[in-house]
């Protein structure tokens, strides 16, 4: 007979040796800011106020506590030291070369999120200051390895922009069409021809008129589009 006296047993601890990696969690938070003459995609910095890299900029982050989800843990850091809380966040890649933190072997897992401008206020912790810098002139160097941590991102945004409607999450809830197409421009860093634009995304089914124009201005006001797809869709793309 076959024993299975020992199948139910709990199987045995595994203690944690102390040099073991360690996780925490950086977030690339993008949007769009106004100048005078564009919009400018840009990226959400902290000035970090110990060692190391002390004085330097870096992404919002830090540890993942025990028992702590890793998007858990995301949004925590984002909501204590900047004050967001976007709707969306998106696990981005993990990095984990062991000279990354100087401290210990720190493995960190990158998310990102889009979110507007006016959507959210801004407001780092007494002890932190954040800050909107561009994508194409961040200050140099970041600390850690946060900059292949927002090469990827830029990276992927750029991708995924191909293929999915998350320009929209950057948008309000009505938009003209020289506002959608700005994103893209801001996004992917090229002259984008309006006309095969406007031909391009009303062919798309993503966007549809209100019936209203934008108020005020000495020519013909532009008509006002909204997105037809849900929050969920700007992210994965329209159904096939």
């Amino acid at each position: 007979m076959l024993d299975t006296s020992t199948d139910n047993a709990p199987e045995p601890v595994m203690q944690r040796p102390e040099n073991w990696p360690t996780v925490g969690v950086s977030v690339v938070i993008f949007s769009l800011q106004l100048t005078e003459e564009e919009r400018r995609l840009s990226v959400l910095l902290v000035r970090r106020d110990a060692p190391p890299f002390a004085g330097m900029w870096a992404l919002p982050g830090g540890w993942v506590h025990y028992g702590e989800g890793l998007e858990q843990a995301a949004r925590r850091h984002l909501r204590t030291k900047t004050g967001l809380r976007p709707t969306y966040l998106e696990q981005l890649y993990t990095f984990g070369q062991p000279g990354r933190d100087p401290r210990e072997h720190r493995i960190a897992v990158a998310y990102y999120a889009l979110v507007r401008n006016d959507e959210h206020e801004l407001s780092a912790a007494p002890e932190r200051e954040a800050r909107w810098y561009s994508v194409d002139q961040l200050p140099a160097p970041l600390a850690f390895d946060n900059d292949a941590i927002i090469s990827y991102a830029l990276w992927r945004l750029r991708n995924k922009v191909s293929y999915a409607a998350i320009a929209f999450q950057l948008l309000p809830p009505t938009f003209t069409l020289t506002q959608l197409r700005e994103v893209y421009l801001a996004i992917l860093g090229t002259k984008i021809d309006p006309t095969n634009f406007r031909r391009k995304v009303e062919a798309s089914g993503t966007i549809v008129p209100t019936g209203a124009r934008v108020e005020g201005g000495a020519h013909r006001p532009p008509q006002l589009y909204r997105c037809t797809l849900s929050p969920d869709q700007l992210f994965t793309g329209p159904p096939s």
